[in-house]
């Protein structure tokens, strides 16, 4: 091992790049690699092309460690081991934390390629510089120096860091360049409305059209697709303008812009959305569909709104693969996807998906809907707005500007000879009444209430006034739901075990006699160092019984109704969130988080 790490000494001192030689000595000394693999590693570096990194040679390799726990040899877990052998912290790099604008102020792109470095962290007294080249140290005097500053060298991914290299440098361009055709005033900021005689600064104007502007919005929505995204906001702010990312259900800042380049921005989506650009007092809708770098149609539901400085604009990303996820994929247990399948299966009636605003409700009842419409079925919805455009359906969409409410749609659909009808939302005696009236006359209705639970929604039908007779005759089930964070697969690990008492007590009427075990977020590059990747339902199904409908005409609230349920056979949202627990795809803190606690 001497003899390596002098050898080590000597690159860095020599200032070298990485070598294939360098790296198969580090695999040979400590026995990651055999000699078979090592003459595989040397044939391979002679094929590859001059501008590609060397760990990246190998990492596509995709050699298998001969090291327990016998890992494959990649890029990313090349890198860390480098960083180990040249005593150097490993960083992966996080997009989302990076402000690239103040990156792009430090040194030029021809600087950070000659070196291979990027900074990625910019303190008062210091900046961090990721760099896939650890042996090459002449720019650290030198930056200092510029800097006036400690530089802080990490080992990142070479092939993110020259993918980075460009796409942040490329970017921060583009916003430079579009601030300095404009200004930094926004016409419909509240504050900045004494400015406008100002005719020097009122002049400059900025071009939605421009070719800067159109490079960040392009490059806004494939990052935010790579990123797994499910919403975009545009928020002007008083100084500069931030843009965040939904990831999870939980948003992240991704970068700050001149409030002027945000306003351009907006009015280039609105372009491309076939909204009034001129039109910055009210709010408006529109969607755009668009497709991803492989080549994957998605769909953008667009919504602005007039704020204090700004048009605010928000745009949710809809994947038109979630119609034609099973219910499995969704969230569903089995004993659920089974009763589900059975309800959606009858003739007529009416079923009820519940939740708040981002519970998943509409992704359930378009795969479901998806699942029924067959070629010998007609289903129609009625809708505000239309979340996603699926062609198997008859798809309405409210009009308030001519009064096209949900109660006039239904009307009018009950002329278009539906067997199944998709009401969007029922929030007034007039929607549940046809609702109501549709069932009866031979139609399977859906539609969506907004409640704490599915024994709730019995009773907020009750209250709008439709009679406990003919809620009893049409209603045929109820479906609660919440979305909860997925532990990543690749990090997650075991946090103990959390008592039995301590589950009833949390999460009853959950029973369990034996200690659970759990598990904890960690954190990798696959989750962006979360701990968490993905998200799935957790749901609460009532059905509708002979019980429950004395109840309903009995004893209409919602404890009585809830123990009924809850006696044949109905799992609470805190029930189905435990048995995610139990089965270690999820924490208890996620659960608790969107699931109301249920006493009795």
């Amino acid at each position: 091992m001497s003899s390596a790490f002098a050898t080590t000494a000597a690159a860095e001192s020599r200032g070298e790049r990485l070598s294939v030689a360098q790296i198969s000595q580090w695999l040979r000394s400590d026995g990651v690699l055999d000699e078979d693999q090592l003459r595989e590693v040397f044939a391979a570096s002679g094929r590859a092309p001059g501008a590609q990194h060397v760990v990246a040679t190998v990492g596509e390799l995709k050699l298998k460690s001969q090291q327990p726990p016998h890992r494959l040899v990649t890029i990313e877990w090349l890198s860390e081991y480098i960083a180990g052998k040249v005593g150097l912290p490993f960083v992966r790099i996080d997009p989302l934390r990076i402000d690239f604008t103040r990156i792009a102020d430090l040194m030029s792109v021809s600087y950070a390629n000659r070196f291979r470095i990027l900074p990625i962290e910019v303190k008062s007294n210091e900046v961090t510089i990721a760099t896939g080249e650890p042996f090459l140290t002449e720019w650290i005097a030198e930056l200092e120096r510029l800097l006036r500053c400690k530089v802080v060298r990490v080992v990142a991914n070479p092939v993110d860091v020259q993918r980075f290299i460009a796409e942040f440098f490329s970017l921060a361009r583009s916003v430079k360049g579009a601030a300095a055709k404009g200004g930094a005033l926004s016409e419909n900021s509240f504050e900045q409305l004494v400015e406008l005689g100002n005719v020097k600064a009122a002049g400059r104007q900025f071009d939605s059209n421009d070719a800067h502007i159109v490079q960040i919005v392009d490059w806004l929505w494939q990052y935010a697709f790579d990123q797994r995204a499910s919403d975009i906001h545009l928020e002007p702010r008083r100084d500069q303008a931030v843009v965040r990312f939904r990831i999870d259900g939980v948003l992240h800042q991704v970068y700050q812009v001149p409030p002027g380049v945000m306003a351009a921005m907006t009015s280039r989506i609105k372009l491309l959305g076939r909204m009034d650009v001129v039109e910055k007092r009210r709010p408006q809708d529109g969607r755009i569909k668009t497709r991803t770098m492989d080549g994957m149609e998605v769909e953008l539901r667009l919504s602005t709104l007039p704020t204090a400085f700004g048009e605010k604009l928000v745009m949710r990303i809809f994947d038109p693969e979630v119609v034609v996820r099973d219910l499995g994929e969704l969230g569903f247990s089995d004993e659920d996807a089974r009763r589900w399948n059975a309800l959606t299966a009858k003739p007529h009636g009416i079923i009820l998906v519940s939740g708040p605003t981002g519970s998943g409700k509409t992704t359930t009842l378009y795969s479901t809907l998806k699942s029924l419409a067959t070629e010998e079925v007609n289903v129609c919805s009625i809708e505000d707005p239309i979340e996603m455009v699926e062609p198997a359906l008859n798809q309405m969409q409210v009009q308030s500007n001519i009064d096209l409410n949900f109660a006039d749609g239904v009307r009018a659909l009950l002329r278009q000879d539906p067997d199944i009808i998709m009401i969007g939302e029922i929030r007034d005696r007039e929607t549940a009444e046809m609702a109501v009236q549709a069932a009866l006359t031979g139609h399977l209705v859906f539609s969506t209430v907004h409640t704490n639970d599915a024994p709730s929604a019995v009773t907020r039908l009750l209250e709008l006034g439709v009679p406990p007779y003919l809620l009893n005759a049409t209603l045929l089930g109820i479906l609660a739901q919440r979305l909860v964070r997925l532990l990543c697969p690749h990090c997650k690990a075991s946090g103990g075990t959390v008592d039995g008492d301590l589950w009833a007590d949390l999460l009853a009427p959950w029973k369990s006699d034996r200690p659970i075990e759990v598990y904890k977020p960690v954190g990798c590059i696959e989750c962006r160092m979360t701990g968490y990747r993905g998200r799935a339902g957790i749901y609460e199904l009532l059905e509708v019984s002979t019980d429950i409908k004395r109840l309903v005409v009995s004893e209409p609230s919602i404890d009585p109704i809830r123990n009924q349920a809850i006696r044949e056979g109905m799992r609470t949202l805190r029930v189905s969130g435990a048995m995610k627990i139990a089965a270690g795809v999820t924490t208890l803190e996620e659960v608790l988080k969107v699931a109301p606690r249920i006493d009795g």
